[in-house]
C-alpha cells in the first residue's frame, strides 16, 4: 500500500499527504501499525529480542545520560502477580515477552557519587528526563518489534498498583516504571486505531485550538462510522451518564477521565526519592 494511502486508512480523511515521498518500509510500518493483546505461544528468538534491546538503547537520550533501563519479566509467577495486580490486565499473562520501561535517574546520581561531584539537578527536570528518555526507548523498540511483524502493545495500566509492580521487580531509589510492554507473534491482525487529524495535532508558530471542538466532532462521526457504534454494556460508567446515542472517542475518554487513576503515583515518585517541587 501507498505511503498516501496509509495516511487515509489512519485518519480516515481524503488527503494528498505521502503522495509525493517514496515508498519507505519504515514509515510505512509505523503508519499500519497496531496494538496487539493476543498472541500465538511461539517464543520470541532470544537472539531477535537482544538485538531489538539493542535497537532500542540506540535511540536519542537527553545529554547522553542515558536515563533508561527496561525490566524483562522471564519468571511466569512473577508476571501472574503483575498481571492479578489490576482488574482487566489478565490478558498480559499470556504476553510471551512482558517487559517493564523504567526511567532510571540512578545511574548517573551513583557515577556523580563515585567521582565525588554533587547532583545540582535534583529537581523536576530530573524525573521529567528519566521518564522522557524511557519514552523514546519503548518506542524505538516496538518500531523495530513491529518491523520483524511482532505485535507490541503498551500497558500504562501496570501503574495501578504501583506498590505491587515495584516490590515485584525491586525497584531502588531514583527507578521509576514508566510503561509495561507486551510483545509476540499477533494471533490475528487487528484493525489500526483512526488518529485526529492533523489540524488538530500540529501546530504552526503557536499553539491555538479554536477550531478544536469542531473538529473533535468531526473525528467522533469518522471514527465511529469506522469502527461501528460502542454497545451500551461497553460505555463507561452508565451509572453516572447514562446510555449515550453518540458514543464516540471524546465521550468514551473524557468518561474515562472523570474518575481519579494512579492518584497516589505523585507520592510513589517522591518515596522514590524525587523532589518535584
Amino acid at each position: 500500500m501507498s505511503i498516501n494511502n496509509l495516511v487515509r486508512a489512519r485518519f480516515g480523511q481524503p488527503t494528498d499527504t505521502g503522495s509525493t515521498v517514496a515508498d519507505n518500509d519504515t514509515v510505512a510500518t509505523i503508519l499500519a501499525r497496531r496494538s496487539h493483546r493476543a498472541y500465538r505461544t511461539d517464543a520470541v528468538p532470544p537472539d531477535l529480542l537482544d538485538t531489538l534491546f539493542a535497537t532500542a538503547f540506540s535511540a536519542p537520550s537527553k545529554s547522553d545520560l542515558q536515563q533508561a533501563c527496561v525490566v524483562h519479566v522471564q519468571d511466569k509467577s512473577k508476571q501472574q502477580r503483575i498481571a492479578d495486580g489490576s482488574p482487566g490486565l489478565h490478558w498480559i499473562a499470556q504476553a510471551p515477552v512482558f517487559l517493564v520501561w523504567c526511567g532510571d535517574s540512578r545511574r548517573i546520581r551513583r557515577a556523580a557519587d563515585y567521582r565525588g561531584h554533587p547532583f545540582a539537578n535534583d529537581h523536576l527536570d530530573a524525573f521529567m528526563n528519566a521518564a522522557v528518555d524511557a519514552g523514546i526507548c519503548m518506542q524505538t523498540f516496538i518500531i523495530a518489534a513491529e518491523s520483524y511483524k511482532l505485535g507490541c502493545c503498551p500497558v500504562s495500566e501496570v501503574r495501578n498498583n504501583i506498590a505491587l509492580l515495584s516490590q515485584e521487580l525491586q525497584l531502588p531509589d531514583y527507578v521509576f516504571p514508566v510503561a509495561g510492554l507486551c510483545v509476540g507473534w499477533p494471533l490475528q491482525q487487528n484493525d489500526i486505531s483512526m488518529r485526529l487529524p492533523l489540524t488538530t495535532t500540529v501546530k504552526v508558530d503557536h499553539y491555538s485550538d479554536d477550531k478544536l471542538l469542531a473538529e473533535v466532532d468531526d473525528y467522533d462521526r469518522r471514527r465511529t462510522a469506522a469502527e461501528g457504534k460502542k454497545d451500551p454494556g461497553r460505555q463507561l460508567y452508565v451509572e453516572d451518564y447514562g446510555v449515550a446515542a453518540e458514543y464516540g472517542w471524546s465521550e468514551h475518554r473524557t468518561r474515562q477521565y472523570s474518575r481519579p487513576a494512579r492518584a497516589d503515583f505523585g507520592r510513589y515518585i517522591r518515596k522514590q526519592g524525587f523532589d518535584l517541587g
